[in-house]
């Protein structure tokens, strides 16, 4: 498989996040740690640890700035028919990697991490973004029947081939693991999970823009409701999603 991991100064946490992966997981995988820019102070201890170039690589995103377009940039990179997105801060447990790309393998086209499922947990994080992630992740699953109770946790399991078949078109933010689950969806793929206990970072800070986040996943959310749709639909829908999602962001004048 293929471990996508975007990063932005992450050089105090991520040495621990990837030595958790490489001893956790018993497939064979290439590691894609991915940075906007080479000046990133991720990048020279990346290059310093001793896996790099043997299963570990150092991607330098040229899509443009922020985590969408470096998943997206690490995603089109990948060479293995699994591809999984997990976070540079630790909070999500690579012990859970393997069971997820056996998910994919047996069939589903996303397998989500869930903290929202029986035997999932959130500790930590700001209590208001965890309720209306909760929410919006527990009426997904009951009510569009997507596969999951936690929609809009990046940590997710993907088909690589139903990734090139759909496409991403999220550019901006946290977006990309709603927007392939509503796809999944609307296409009628089928969609998987497991409890999964998130715990929030300890190290660094958190750069998440809840007020420009809300909107853009609102955008998302409501795709995931709705009648079976031909892949040249869901993309067409997508686009147009996807460019009032970028409208936002231009107005504010950053990408969150």
């Amino acid at each position: 498989m293929s471990v996508v991991i975007p990063a932005y100064n992450e050089q105090d946490g991520v040495v621990a996040v990837l030595d958790r992966i490489f001893q956790a997981v018993e497939s064979t995988l290439e590691v894609l740690v991915v940075v906007d820019c080479a000046e990133d102070a991720t990048v020279p201890v990346v290059q310093a640890h001793p896996r790099y170039g043997d299963g570990l690589t150092l991607l330098v995103n040229t899509y443009g700035r922020g985590p969408a377009n470096a998943i997206r940039y690490g995603i089109d990179h990948a060479s293995h028919d699994v591809v999984v997105v997990t976070m540079a801060d630790g909070s999500d447990d690579p012990r859970q990697i393997d069971p997820l790309a056996r998910l994919v393998e047996r069939g589903v086209v996303v397998a989500a991490a869930s903290r929202y499922s029986p035997g999932g947990q959130q500790v930590g994080g700001p209590l208001l973004k965890g309720l209306i992630s909760q929410g919006a992740g527990r009426t997904l699953g009951v009510l569009a029947r997507v596969g999951t109770h936690d929609a809009t946790n990046s940590f997710k399991a993907y088909s690589t081939e139903f990734i090139r078949e759909v496409g991403i078109h999220s550019t901006s933010g946290f977006e990309i693991g709603l927007e392939l689950t509503a796809k999944a969806r609307r296409l009628r793929r089928p969609v998987a999970e497991l409890p999964t206990i998130w715990l929030d970072r300890t190290i660094g800070d958190s750069h998440f823009d809840m007020k420009a986040w809300i909107p853009k996943y609102l955008r998302w959310y409501r795709f995931a409701f709705g009648p079976a749709l031909t892949p040249q639909q869901v993309s067409e829908q997508a686009a147009r999603i996807a460019a009032r999602n970028q409208r936002v962001t231009t107005r504010n004048g950053t990408s969150s």
